[in-house]
């Protein structure tokens, strides 16, 4: 391509059909209302059901929305989620695995299988089953984008929290060898790593003034996230201004991990 025939339009999503998982609330409803800006249709999947708030937010921007309620950690429930998208609008270009949940931290010394196995099937073995389905279609296609939602915890110990911090550096290793399979159909495959985000999950550290200070104190930035700050990146990984960006961790931590 020459210079003179780069365009704006690469960044568009216009046309392009994508499934959110975990996209119904927190950061995944971020990441489906800016794909919906950036013009694509949006599926979203949850297992605890949907408000309607995505829904309103994505059909503002005059684009099309699909809720499906599932449980991914249960078999055959990711290849029904991949084949709704393509039953219905004919592919699946994006996909982004944003379900994910964090167990109360415990020491090491109580933490239990029991909540090791529920968090290692949510955020790693539904990403991974999800990426299966999806990919199929994606080698026919021949193309197609895969974001995994890693975090910090990808590249830091996980203190009273093991099970999240290995599924979340589970994330980068299967970010890596999903690029490295996939690459050569056109596929790409990339993570975003979240920093520390102004959520509700976060609320209670953010109102201790000692824990609050001492994250601050770790941010360039100064300040905490907010959840607009992940929408650019989003959509930049999702369209073909990403075509050449593969197997790559992108940090949106307000330079957290520079310290």
């Amino acid at each position: 391509m020459n210079l003179s025939d780069f365009s704006m339009e690469l960044f568009s999503l216009q046309g392009k059909n994508a499934i959110v998982t975990g996209g119904n609330s927190g950061l995944g409803q971020v990441f489906s209302v800016a794909l919906a800006k950036a013009g694509a249709n949006v599926l979203t999947v949850s297992r605890t059901g949907d408000d309607g708030t995505t829904e309103r937010e994505v059909k503002q921007c005059g684009v099309e929305y699909q809720y499906f309620q599932a449980d991914l950690t249960k078999n055959g429930e990711c290849k029904r989620v991949v084949d709704a998208c393509v039953n219905h609008w004919g592919s699946v270009d994006i996909l982004i695995n944003s379900a994910g949940i964090s167990i109360n931290v415990e020491d090491v010394t109580k933490f239990t299988r029991v909540e090791w196995d529920k968090m290692v099937s949510v955020n790693l073995t539904a990403a991974y089953e999800m990426t299966h389905e999806a990919c199929k279609h994606m080698i026919k296609q021949g193309s197609g984008k895969i974001i995994n939602i890693a975090s910090l915890f990808s590249f830091l110990g996980g203190k009273w929290s093991p099970a999240y911090a290995a599924t979340k550096h589970g994330l980068v290793g299967l970010t890596k060898a999903m690029c490295d399979e996939l690459g050569a159909f056109n596929i790409q495959v990339n993570a975003i790593a979240p920093g520390y985000f102004s959520t509700t999950l976060t609320e209670k550290t953010r109102s201790d003034l000692v824990e609050n200070k001492r994250i601050l104190s770790h941010i360039p930035a100064n300040r905490w996230g907010e959840r607009t700050d992940l929408m650019g990146a989003c959509v930049f990984l999702s369209s073909e201004a990403s075509n050449y960006v593969n197997g790559h961790i992108l940090t949106v931590d307000g330079g957290y991990l520079m310290r």
